[in-house]
């Protein structure tokens, strides 16, 4: 079956400016590039106009539906959640994509096939990291998008193995499809720009760099506890949102330790600083307990800054077997591996020749290419 139209589940791309929105306009982008001829329908509960979305707005291809009438503002999770299935037939959908982990709870309805795109089960490994009520609501959601979709596209090969462990999905449903990381990392990075993103945000001395979210999962708390250890000039530079308090806790054992002047929290700075900060970093830190993949591992090879990961999760799968790899739990081995990089040009430019040659699978071609493969497979299996 020739696929003219593609509808796709748009509320993160519209309303969600971190990882899921991130993934969502990565995606409609691609596909826009690579099948031009095709007609998107893009069905979220609230529409925006800011810039990162003003692409998805004037693109020609692009038909942006909404809730229907006054209530609009009223009934938009619940027209997201069983309203959108009605109309997908009527707009002439080929198929239907939740981008962000979940479906219509009707997709069954639809009378076209579906893909969801699951991202990881995080909330189910460590639940801990969690609000009771949210672990329940995501695990509900997602596990009935898997059973109801027709495949499932995972970022990981971990998220693979965890949709099919907690989730009892056969393999052969599941196809692992990887996102990559948005074009502007593989653009070289002048010495000006890094000159200039230094300066913007008071950074004198090298640093190590840390981007994400600032969360006990993500365990940033490791690097600063590995100061210490590294040479008095080296910083830390965090670059995220403060979630739950923990920005306050890594800063507050700053202050017992000495080791205030050294670190540095950044947030709500514009995207477009990304690769000039990362690009100016001496190294790259990501020891998160556990990831469904790891964007920010690509990011920073892609800019030519080499990474430490954690071990346990996704993370050797984004960064590759060369990359650092330490115990989330071990200082010492964190510091010694720190250490290494930062007396090492040589070894500096091996890891990020290494990692650059791991990460060319995470090419946008090969993303776009994937998620139209997992689309005629969907359909394919629909019809028979």
């Amino acid at each position: 079956m020739e696929i003219n139209a593609v509808a796709f589940d748009a509320k993160r791309a519209f309303n969600n400016f971190t990882g899921l929105g991130n993934y969502s306009r990565l995606v409609l982008e691609l596909l826009y590039l690579t099948k031009p001829e095709w007609k998107y329908l893009l069905y979220t509960p609230k529409l925006p106009k800011i810039p990162p979305v003003i692409p998805l707005l004037e693109n020609p291809a692009n038909k942006v539906v909404t809730p229907p009438g006054p209530m609009a503002r009223l009934t938009g999770s619940f027209w997201r959640t069983w309203g959108v299935t009605s109309r997908l037939r009527n707009d002439g959908a080929s198929l239907y994509h939740g981008l962000s982990n979940e479906l219509p709870l009707n997709i069954h309805k639809a009378g076209v096939p579906s893909v969801v795109t699951i991202h990881d089960l995080i909330f189910r490994r460590f639940p801990q990291y969690y609000k009771p009520v949210d672990r329940k609501i995501y695990d509900y959601k997602f596990r009935r998008a898997a059973e109801l979709a027709t495949r499932v596209i995972a970022i990981s090969e971990q998220t693979r193995h965890d949709i099919m462990q907690f989730y009892n999905i056969p393999p052969e449903k599941i196809d692992v499809v990887y996102q990559g990381c948005d074009a502007q990392f593989q653009r070289p990075v002048a010495p000006e720009q890094i000159r200039e993103v230094k300066r913007k945000y008071g950074l004198s001395h090298p640093y190590i760099i840390g981007v994400g979210t600032i969360e006990e999962r993500k365990n940033q708390m490791l690097t600063a506890q590995a100061l210490p250890q590294l040479p008095g000039d080296i910083h830390l530079v965090l670059v995220g949102r403060n979630a739950r308090g923990y920005a306050d806790k890594i800063m507050r054992y700053a202050a017992q330790n000495g080791l205030s002047e050294r670190i540095h929290i950044l947030s709500g700075i514009p995207f477009s600083d990304f690769p000039p900060l990362y690009a100016g970093a001496i190294l790259s830190s990501y020891p998160s307990r556990f990831e469904g993949f790891g964007i920010p591992v690509i990011e920073s090879i892609s800019a030519g800054t080499p990474v430490i990961v954690g071990k346990g999760s996704c993370l050797e799968e984004a960064a590759g077997e060369h990359a650092p790899a330490v115990d989330c739990d071990d200082v010492d081995e964190f510091a010694s591996r720190a250490l290494e990089i930062i007396e090492s040009d040589d070894l500096r430019t091996f890891l990020v020749e290494e990692g650059r040659k791991h990460i060319a699978r995470f090419s946008h071609r090969n993303c776009a290419e994937g998620i139209i493969q997992t689309y005629h497979k969907a359909i394919d299996q629909y019809a028979g």
